[in-house]
């Protein structure tokens, strides 16, 4: 029986016994590996990246295939492994370099991509995870040194290969793939210069699934450093900002992002320096509805959820004093508010929101509470309290109609 190429040892070229995985996705037999790092090798065999972080993590995905391979001998599906071989060898094309032209390797990606539509088992795209296409895909996407502005947008070539290769990539990674191999971005400036030059010239699909290797950087400890390195990079968060305020295909994705940035404290200064305050208050603008301020459903997108989660990056933000006095400055920063707090099309969450945005710089300036009741607050909070808006909700209506309260009797009629 034919040993696929998948369930053999790059070093030893045997069957793998205790499959085990380095920092750069490549997989190999423990003891292989350990007696080429035993010798003072601190490069990947495959891909001759240097280990920034020698430990090796055992293979559980990859062990459990081989078992079953072996379990059933004979009876294992051919196809099975002529998927196994035709993927390899798919991987293998895309990385050689003795046919390395742009349309070649096209057709490669474009055969790659079709693995991952619903047609294709989960075996096949599994398959992938175990083949190290991760690391491959993100060196070939930004490991060539920064792309020029004019390669860029002259060559549709270059920018349809780069469309497909991050689509793949972010299917591998919701396909569960270690994000540890995401942090060769931060690793190497040019890689991370490239990934700031794809957000400003690239299309909209390819902001967009940057926008979602942002949201993945943020989803585990292992990218923590990478998220932060994100955050601080003044260009890209202005670009993100950018792509949110055009209310195109990949704001959504833009406001996403921004929540992920802002999972980290350390991020926050940054995307308050760089607009995100403002860049929320103009997008919920854009996609309020005229009459009414009802959120409307625009591109088939669900807005009313998406402005919930706008609204929850304000409030973490207005825990900055430089957050609180952009939104007070704003001139429809306060006004935003107060029509967000009843809205019919408005889900709880977002009311619950704005409530707690308006008592925090209700609370701070004096100038918010009049622009606030000036817009109408005090009857959209009576409103709320009538509905069957949740308890905490009621509690910090309750609070906040207190504070205006007392800012209303001081009033002169």
């Amino acid at each position: 029986m034919t040993i696929p190429h998948l369930f053999r040892c790059p070093i030893s070229l045997d069957l793998f016994e205790d499959p085990v995985t380095l920092c750069t996705g490549q997989t190999y037999d423990r003891s292989s590996i350990e007696k080429w790092l035993g010798t003072g090798n601190l490069i990947c065999p495959v891909t001759m990246q240097k280990l920034h972080d020698p430990s090796i993590v055992p293979n559980h995905t990859l062990r459990h295939l081989i078992h079953q391979w072996l379990q059933l001998g004979p009876q294992f599906h051919p196809g099975n492994s002529a998927t196994i071989d035709s993927l390899a060898a798919l991987k293998h094309t895309l990385q050689s370099q003795e046919d390395d032209t742009l349309e070649n390797k096209l057709q490669v990606l474009e055969k790659i991509n079709v693995f991952f539509s619903g047609e294709y088992s989960s075996f096949s795209r599994s398959c992938f995870v175990q083949l190290g296409l991760l690391p491959l895909l993100l060196e070939l996407v930004f490991g060539g040194g920064t792309i020029e502005e004019s390669h860029v947008v002259s060559n549709n070539d270059h920018m349809k290969f780069i469309e497909i290769a991050l689509g793949c990539i972010v299917k591998l990674l919701h396909l569960g793939y270690d994000l540890e191999a995401l942090n060769i971005i931060k690793d190497d400036e040019s890689k991370l210069a490239t990934f700031v030059v794809l957000f400003e010239k690239g299309t909209i699909t390819v902001k967009s699934s940057l926008c979602h290797i942002i949201e993945s950087a943020s989803s585990s400890e292992t990218t923590q450093e990478l998220c932060y390195v994100f955050g601080n990079t003044q260009k890209l968060v202005h670009e993100i900002v950018l792509v949110l305020v055009q209310n195109c295909d990949a704001s959504e994705d833009a406001v996403k992002a921004i929540l992920a940035l802002c999972s980290l404290n350390s991020n926050r200064e940054s995307l308050v320096r760089e607009g995100a305050i403002e860049g929320i208050i103009t997008y919920i603008s854009m996609i309020s509805s005229s009459s009414g301020n009802e959120i409307t459903q625009i591109r088939g997108q669900n807005k009313k959820l998406v402005t919930s989660i706008a609204m929850g990056i304000v409030v973490k933000l207005l825990e900055l004093e430089s957050g609180r006095e952009t939104l007070v400055s704003h001139p429809n920063g306060v006004d935003t508010l107060v029509k967000l707090v009843f809205s019919v099309k408005c889900d709880q969450d977002c009311s619950d929101s704005a409530v707690e945005a308006l008592s925090i710089v209700c609370g701070d300036y004096m100038s918010a509470r009049e622009q606030a009741i000036g817009a109408g607050v005090m009857t959209k909070l009576l409103l709320l309290m009538q509905s069957h808006c949740a308890t905490t909700t009621k509690s910090k209506t309750r609070m906040l109609l207190k504070l205006l309260k007392s800012k209303w009797i001081q009033v002169p009629k």
